[in-house]
């Protein structure tokens, strides 16, 4: 199980990258195997407001359809707009070209909540090295 070292995580399976004062969000590599061949992603507008732990979208996979939840509070600045042609981009490289949204963040201390990668890895029981 793919868990980068330079990320955060939610309980809700998303990761999150912190980058020049804006969060980026996508789904973990445990998410993507677990939910299967992803089909449709449904993501906000560019423009939306956003509230930390509400659903931004959600995936739909050949097994089922998942909520995506908003690490954090703000606005979404941009969206991956290659996932509406491309929705296998989330299970192929969930952590690069298969991220989801951008967020412009109104309180960076909410980033303080999630979760590390061994707190995630230990969530989810993953083998640590």
């Amino acid at each position: 199980m793919n868990i980068p070292d330079d990320l955060r995580y939610t309980r809700d399976h998303e990761w999150i990258l912190l980058e020049d004062g804006i969060v980026i969000v996508g789904v973990t590599d445990f998410a993507q195997s677990e939910l299967g061949d992803i089909v449709y992603v449904e993501l906000p507008s560019v423009g939306s407001k956003v509230k930390a732990s509400e659903t931004f979208g959600s995936v739909e996979s050949v097994k089922s359809v998942s909520d995506l939840y908003s690490p954090v509070t703000g606005i979404v600045a941009d969206i991956n707009t290659r996932l509406a042609e491309s929705p296998e981009l989330v299970n192929s490289d969930p952590y690069g070209e298969g991220w989801m949204i951008r967020i412009e963040p109104g309180d960076l201390a909410e980033l303080e909540q999630l979760l590390g990668p061994r707190e995630y890895s230990d969530y989810i029981g993953a083998e640590t090295e």
